[in-house]
């Protein structure tokens, strides 16, 4: 059996912050969350000193971050889940465009299905770009978008789940959801100029996620002159059953957009995401990107620009890791500390299903933390109760 104890911190609970907490933990769980300096034996000890211990971060959309890609090979995926509890992150979907060739594709979900991290959790595959109908910054959508592609996808990547990126108005997706939520996790709608009454299809049918809302979601125009036309977006905003995730740059999306979801729905049903590119985490500079394109980035923690061709200077991807984005969250949505971090830990959980022992300083939960010094980096990371990182 081991044991951890956390002393002298400030714990972000679902409500508040508690000041001078401690935190006893076994076996990768945890068991009490107290006030008073009760002397406990433990197998680590790690005094807080006043710094944050927050939920850790769970990203629900990222392809890459310090050089290494989420899609290219077992080897990268697993390079990229060990530097990740640097940034906080304990568990992630992994983001996977489609390959062109339908062989390389089945042995690629087959190899990342034998994957033992060392470091941050995967909790999955998204798979984005299968069953879409824009393109956007993707490179290649494939042409067999049926229920048997949706089966043999999910075969090659047992047991682990996959939430599959769709486009409402994509024909028959109704029909292949049911197949696609089956033992996996919710559709996320993304990349798409879909009806309101397309969308509410697609919601009924278990698309109940939206992601990287309001990038590649474009405006339905007007249904005659003055007459505002409502699409997708209305249709997700008006329903409080719909979760969303924003890239929280300041660039992907106007945070005014993320204020209007924050009034519109409960604050357990918008999350942050990174949607991250190889270069998040890395300088600026010239980098090649998922996919194979040049792209250009300004500044630390800015977004890939791709360079040349007829998407030049369009976006492919932010260069946020989820420590940057809780930063920015706070900053540019005016929300206190508490709320940030449910945005990037409790309620991805609940988009997943996860909400009942991931997300939390609570007892009973998994032991996934990460503490943050005054100025919000982090200083050390937990994975199930042991430590993955610690800053030097």
């Amino acid at each position: 059996m081991s044991s951890l104890l956390i002393r002298r911190a400030r714990i972000v609970t679902q409500d508040r912050v508690l000041d001078d907490y401690q935190i006893y933990c076994e076996d990768g769980k945890i068991v009490a969350v107290f006030s008073d300096n009760e002397i406990i034996s433990a197998d680590s000890v790690v005094d807080a000193h006043g710094r944050y211990i927050l939920p850790g971060f769970i990203d629900l959309h990222m392809h890459g971050a310090h050089g290494f890609s989420a899609q290219d090979s077992k080897e990268s995926l697993e390079a990229l889940l060990s530097v990740m509890p640097s940034h906080g992150v304990t568990g992630v979907l992994a983001g996977v465009c489609p390959h062109e060739s339908d062989e390389a594709e089945i042995e690629r979900l087959e190899a990342f299905s034998r994957i033992e991290s060392q470091g941050t959790n995967l909790l999955g595959l998204f798979l984005e770009g299968h069953f879409l109908t824009l393109f956007g910054a993707i490179a290649y959508i494939p042409e067999d978008r049926s229920a048997q592609r949706v089966r043999s996808l999910k075969e090659a990547a047992k047991p682990l789940k996959i939430a599959f990126a769709i486009s409402p108005e994509l024909d028959g997706i109704t029909q292949m959801l049911p197949e696609m939520v089956k033992d996996a996790y919710p559709a996320f709608i993304t990349h798409t100029g879909a009806t309101h009454e397309q969308t509410q299809a697609a919601i009924d049918a278990g698309a109940t996620h939206a992601t990287h809302f309001y990038n590649v979601f474009p405006d339905n125009g007007e249904k005659e002159p003055g007459v505002r036309a409502c699409g997708t977006v209305e249709a997700i905003y008006a329903n409080k059953n719909v979760t969303v995730d924003f890239i929280m740059d300041g660039e992907h999306v106007e945070p005014i957009a993320i204020k209007m979801a924050l009034a519109c729905k409960d604050k357990d049903n918008v999350c942050i995401v990174s949607d991250s590119n190889v270069h998040a985490g890395l300088m600026p500079g010239t980098y090649t990107g998922v996919g194979g394109r040049e792209m250009k980035v300004a500044y630390e923690g800015g977004p890939a620009r791709i360079i040349g061709g007829e998407l030049d200077g369009a976006l492919s991807g932010s260069g946020l890791t989820l420590e940057l984005a809780l930063k920015n969250a706070i900053e540019m949505l005016g929300v206190d500390i508490v709320k940030a971090a449910a945005m990037v830990s409790f309620n991805p959980a609940k988009v997943l299903g996860l909400q009942k022992r991931k997300g939390r300083i609570s007892e009973g939960y998994d032991a996934d933390m990460v503490m943050l010094d005054e100025n919000l980096a982090v200083d050390m990371c937990w994975v199930g109760g042991d430590a993955k990182y610690e800053r030097e």
